[in-house]
Parts: structure tokens; C-alpha cells; sequence
């Protein structure tokens, strides 16, 4: 009797109506895949790309070639020999942008997300005021932040090198988790801190076990971005650094007197591709994450 009715109830459940939400959504599905395949903001979207990735490419184009002007010769790795043989000079300074870059992102990590579930959950006298000349790093050119941070070196007599940048680039890295870890709480539940505290958990434990791994997102990402503005700051690093703490900036811009070796761009080539790999195993690590949750 069962099998007998299957196909009428089939024939009844095709016949009836569509509710709202899925017609409009089978009416806007079925009005883009009508939309011509090229558009004024597919043009838009493909210079840009272009304007992006153009200048990537050239340096990688320029990594193989075996002359070390502008016209290009022969296909050689020369310029890859000379970067793992005879650079020595090149790799101290890329460990030192590497040395502050992960110490200066760590510092400002933790500084920021904690300033961030601070401000987000806790009241206090001068919160606003505190709230709001935490963005001026942002905001602030990076000539005078490195002016008045060198001035205020001198002014105690601290020695100018390897921790004043990374003091600096801490102050300066700082505000970008702040921001993006502050982002990332607007959307958490407090009412899960609350369900923590009701099943005996201390302030602190329900802060690294139950708010970090919620936002461990925002964190990873600020992370990220620090690590990123200080590897590639200039300005700043000029102005607080001191006899044997030359960056990578510092040193391609000291090239640029005699002429910049295209051993750099061997390794812009090698850059690139770590950093490649390490926003994929981000990407993957932080959609782990989120889909445990």
C-alpha cells in the first residue's frame, strides 16, 4: 500500500508552491548566469589585478636573468648561486627584519588582544580616551612616529639598535591587532564567559580557554598583519636604528647608490612563495577552526 501511494505523494510534493525565499533566490540565480560574462567591473577588477601582480612578475622574470642590467640575456640561476654562496651581508640583515618582525608581532599580539577584550568587556575611568588615541599610530605618518620614538630614545639615552625597533615597531604594529581582534569580539557570545564562570571557571581560565580559542581567528590574522607591516617598514626602522641592526630595507636602500643587485630579487622570488605557503596553511588552519567550532 505504501510502494502504491510513493508516486502520488511525490507528484503532490513537485505541485507545491515554492516558498518566497526560494523563488526570489531561483529568480536572481537564473538573472546572473543571463549576465554577459564581461562588465565594467570585471575590467576593473582585471586592471587592478594587473597593476598588483605586474610588478611580481617582473621581478621574478628579472631572477633569471643572467645579466644584471635591464635587457634580458640567457635563463641562468645565477643570481640564486650568488644569493646561498656569496651574501652574507644580505641574510644578516633578512634575519634581523625576521628576529623583529615575529618578537614585535608576538609583543603587539598579546598587547592588543588583551587591550581588546579590555576594552570591549570591562568599564573603567578613561576607557573612551584610551579607545580612541590607540588608533593614532594608524593615522599618524610614519615620519613623525619614528621622529618622536627616536627623540624619546635619546631623551632617556638608550642606544639606539636592535630593541628600540622592535620597542617601535611594537608601538606601531599594536593598534592593527587592537582593531581586527576588537572586530573579531563584537561578533562573540558573552554568555558563554557567563556559562563558564557558572561552571567554576576563574576569570583567567575562562579567558584562555574559552574567549581565545573563540577568537583565535582574529588573533592569527592580527598576527599576521603585524608581522607583515614590520617586515616591511622603512621609515620607522631608519630613525631608531643603530650600528649593526640593519634590516632588509635598510639594506636594499643602501644599495641603491651603486645599484640594486638583482640577487634581490632571487630572493623577493623566495619571499613571495613562503608567504604563498604560509596563507594557504593559514587559510586551511583557521577553516579547521572555525568548522570545529
Amino acid at each position: 500500500m505504501i510502494s502504491h501511494w510513493r508516486p502520488i505523494l511525490k507528484n503532490i510534493a513537485k505541485k507545491q508552491p515554492k516558498s518566497e525565499p526560494a523563488r526570489h533566490a531561483r529568480k536572481a540565480f537564473l538573472k546572473n548566469s543571463q549576465k554577459k560574462p564581461f562588465s565594467f567591473s570585471t575590467l576593473i577588477l582585471t586592471l587592478t589585478l594587473i597593476f598588483l601582480f605586474f610588478p611580481l612578475i617582473i621581478i621574478i622574470f628579472y631572477s633569471f636573468n643572467e645579466n644584471k642590467g635591464a635587457e634580458f640575456t640567457n635563463v641562468s640561476l645565477y643570481w640564486y648561486k650568488e644569493l646561498f654562496t656569496n651574501s652574507d651581508d644580505l641574510w644578516k640583515a633578512f634575519s634581523n627584519s625576521l628576529i623583529i618582525a615575529i618578537t614585535a608581532g608576538i609583543a603587539s599580539t598579546v598587547l592588543g588582544t588583551l587591550a581588546a577584550v579590555g576594552v570591549r568587556w570591562h568599564t573603567f575611568k578613561g576607557k573612551a580616551y584610551i579607545q580612541g588615541i590607540s588608533f593614532l599610530p594608524m593615522v599618524l605618518p610614519e615620519v613623525i612616529i619614528g621622529v618622536s620614538t627616536v627623540i624619546f630614545f635619546a631623551g632617556i639615552g638608550f642606544p639606539l639598535g636592535m630593541f628600540t625597533i622592535f620597542a617601535a615597531h611594537t608601538t606601531f604594529c599594536l593598534p592593527f591587532v587592537f582593531l581586527m581582534v576588537l572586530a573579531r569580539l563584537d561578533e562573540f557570545d558573552y554568555s558563554i564567559v557567563e556559562a563558564a564562570h557558572d561552571l567554576g571557571a576563574t576569570e583567567q581560565q575562562a579567558l584562555l580557554k574559552v574567549v581565545i580559542p573563540a577568537i583565535l581567528p582574529g588573533v592569527a590574522s592580527g598576527f599576521l598583519m603585524a608581522v607583515t607591516m614590520s617586515l616591511e617598514d622603512f621609515v620607522i626602522t631608519f630613525f631608531v636604528s643603530g650600528p649593526g641592526s640593519t634590516t632588509l630595507p635598510l639594506y636594499v636602500y643602501s644599495m641603491i647608490r651603486f645599484g640594486v643587485s638583482p640577487v634581490i630579487n632571487a630572493l623577493s622570488l623566495i619571499i613571495i612563495l613562503a608567504t604563498i605557503l604560509i596563507a594557504f596553511t593559514m587559510r586551511k588552519f583557521l577553516k579547521t577552526i572555525a568548522a570545529s567550532k
